[in-house]
């Protein structure tokens, strides 16, 4: 059994090289009790040496903070324009589809063909006045509440529309994806909206790029196995892919 410092001495190199430690991995290896895993992980955080998160420790902070969309826009840029590119070839002429908020989501509505016959929901202004621009696509904007940060509608009113349509595929666009709290963003009232949307699809396709793994925002859309598909790119790790594929998701993945 190793003492205090061998144990902390462990965690912080598995940090380092993983990126992340897991309560119940330490405590068979070091046989010890995850209640003293679990006090090494507080001792280490308060000596701001890693984060904890539920189930263990992280390198990075995993929760996110809420930025204005220009500023998210620029962030991975090619890898959201790849990942909308792939999300294109799962659309089918005169198919009904959700589209959702975010940066990806625009990038998705600039990738569409405006050959295809569409009808698209979307709470998002910006993915609205894009397809608008079209001939062939009928666009229902859902109405409500303006978040600027996502330039885009919440609220109850842009959830009482969904009550009355039914569409193929939701493409959604996610702040976080955490294999414990699942789909996750920066706003509660935006998570109501997306469960909504998720309702209401057939289908459920998450478009993210592989930063957002390991990552969490203060509201939860869903658990993981409520989505059918994730597009992404090769950033993530096999073992993410495996236990996404364990829980019934289908994952893509785009070469950077």
């Amino acid at each position: 059994m190793k003492n205090i410092s061998e144990r902390h001495q462990l965690i912080l190199q598995k940090l380092q090289e993983a990126g992340s430690v897991n309560v119940k991995e330490l405590s068979l290896e070091m046989d010890v009790s995850e209640v003293t895993i679990r006090k090494d992980l507080k001792l280490l955080e308060d000596k701001n040496l890693l984060f904890r998160t539920h189930g263990g420790g992280s390198k990075t902070n995993p929760y996110i903070n809420d930025r204005p969309i220009s500023e998210k826009e620029a962030l991975n840029a090619d890898e959201k324009n790849k990942i909308a590119k792939m999300a294109t070839t799962m659309i089918g002429n005169n198919d009904s589809i959700i589209i959702a908020s975010g940066t990806t989501m625009l990038a998705l509505a600039r990738s569409i063909s405006p050959e295809k016959h569409l009808t698209v929901i979307t709470s998002a202004l910006n993915v609205a006045l894009e397809l608008s621009r079209h001939k062939n696509m009928d666009v229902l904007q859902l109405g409500g509440q303006i978040r600027q940060n996502s330039s885009s509608v919440i609220g109850p009113y842009a959830e009482q529309i969904l009550e009355d349509v039914s569409c193929n595929i939701l493409f959604l666009g996610v702040d976080g994806i955490d294999p414990i709290m699942g789909l996750t963003t920066t706003s509660l009232t935006e998570a109501r909206l997306n469960q909504k949307m998720i309702e209401t699809a057939q289908t459920t396709v998450v478009l993210a790029d592989s930063s957002k793994f390991g990552r969490r925002g203060l509201g939860r859309i869903c658990a993981l196995d409520q989505i059918q598909h994730i597009i992404t790119d090769d950033g993530i790790s096999a073992a993410l892919v495996k236990s996404l594929e364990d829980k019934g998701v289908t994952v893509t993945i785009i070469n950077r």
